[in-house]
């Protein structure tokens, strides 16, 4: 029937069947992980980042590596340097019989080194009153000059207290009356005249009662030499100071304050004894001035700014610092005898006080004796000191 008659039912539309899709269900998170997991497996592993230097920069670490090789040569020869000329200077000590007591472990425990000056002067640092060069090589190698015209004195005994964390000074004014065992008493600088530096060391040892464990002799022109090889040595003066030492040999002026000194200068303010300026001084100052420089040298030495320089220079202040001193301490102690005093704090000027300091002799009483023992060791002394007999 078609459509459009009338009272006739319609026929259904033409249409098409389709089958709908699976309905949607979430996925399954482990199961990508999963999978995930097993393509990076398969995958070659990435290089780190420092594996994949350019080869310009691994063509650079020879050349670092062989710097390294060469600084450390450099202070290799600078040690055996040092080494050697510390064995030189050992050898020029007088014999010291039995008279030293050290450890070898400086670095380790502390000892007492006796460090001694003599009046005696070659005519490089003395005026035309030179002693003969016989006695001037007696007297610095340690041994007795009665046979000198003069006969040599100790111009200047400091001990210095060394190693295990310490370095401590003290000076002994050398006009002390001291009881010098054979020859009675005497002023303790005596005692380098009568017996050379194994008297010297007894001497000091009953004095203020404590063992001298290394001796050590100034050697003025090596002295001189390493103050110079480290470019001079800065002090501070409480005071001006204005002197000729040696018949004008030596001349000084220096102001109140920080001073810059040369070798020749450092000797020259090491022997003063009188001013001519500023206010009067006497030996006990002289025994600060001495004090003044020996920290000087240590703080040259371990500056952080001058420790480019100071490798620069390492033979050179290597083969000079044994030179400054005659001493038993060789190769292997004097390397610990520098290690000691560079790890070591910086102490005060300790001086053995007498009760006047215009006496002469000057006395110095047994108490004064044990506190200065007390001040350098932190302990009391190892046996009763005898100081000053009249004391």
């Amino acid at each position: 029937m078609a459509p459009n008659d009338e009272g006739s039912r319609p026929e259904p539309p033409d249409y098409k069947v389709y089958r709908s899709r699976r309905r949607f269900s979430p996925p399954d998170l482990d199961s990508l992980r999963e999978k995930a997991r097993g393509k990076r497996a398969e995958r070659a592993p990435k290089p780190a980042r420092g594996d994949r230097a350019p080869k310009r920069e691994r063509a650079g670490r020879p050349w670092l590596k062989w710097v390294g090789f060469a600084a450390l040569g450099w202070l290799l020869l600078s040690f055996v340097a040092f080494a050697v000329s510390a064995t030189i200077q050992k050898s020029k000590l007088a014999d010291m019989g039995e008279t030293l007591s050290s450890n070898p472990l400086m670095a380790v425990f502390a000892q007492n080194i006796l460090v001694l000056g003599t009046d005696v002067r070659d005519t490089e640092f003395a005026s035309a009153e030179a002693e003969s060069e016989e006695c001037v090589e007696a007297a610095a190698t340690g041994e007795a000059t009665l046979d000198c015209a003069t006969g040599a004195r100790a111009d200047s005994i400091m001990v210095l207290r060394a190693g295990g964390g310490a370095f401590e000074k003290l000076s002994i004014p050398r006009d002390t009356l001291a009881a010098i065992p054979e020859f009675g008493n005497d002023k303790i600088n005596a005692a380098y005249r009568f017996g050379g530096a194994p008297l010297m060391v007894e001497t000091v040892e009953q004095l203020l009662g404590i063992e001298i464990n290394h001796v050590a002799i100034v050697d003025f022109a090596g002295f001189r030499d390493l103050i110079d090889s480290l470019g001079g040595i800065d002090v501070e003066l409480d005071r001006p100071v204005c002197n000729e030492i040696s018949g004008g040999t030596f001349k000084i002026n220096f102001k109140e304050g920080e001073v810059h000194l040369n070798g020749e200068k450092a000797l020259a303010l090491a022997r003063t004894r009188t001013s001519s300026c500023g206010p009067p001084i006497n030996d006990l100052d002289r025994t600060q001035f001495q004090q003044l420089i020996i920290q000087g040298m240590k703080d040259r030495l371990t500056d952080p700014l001058r420790i480019p320089i100071n490798f620069l220079k390492g033979p050179l202040i290597g083969w000079n610092a044994p030179k400054a001193f005659v001493s038993d301490m060789g190769a292997f102690a004097m390397p610990q005898f520098v290690f000691a005093a560079a790890i070591g704090g910086s102490s005060d000027t300790a001086v053995l006080e007498p009760l006047d300091v215009a006496a002469n002799p000057l006395i110095v009483p047994v108490e004064n004796c044990v506190e200065a023992v007390r001040t350098l060791t932190g302990e009391p002394p190892s046996s009763d000191p005898v100081c000053s007999p009249a004391g």
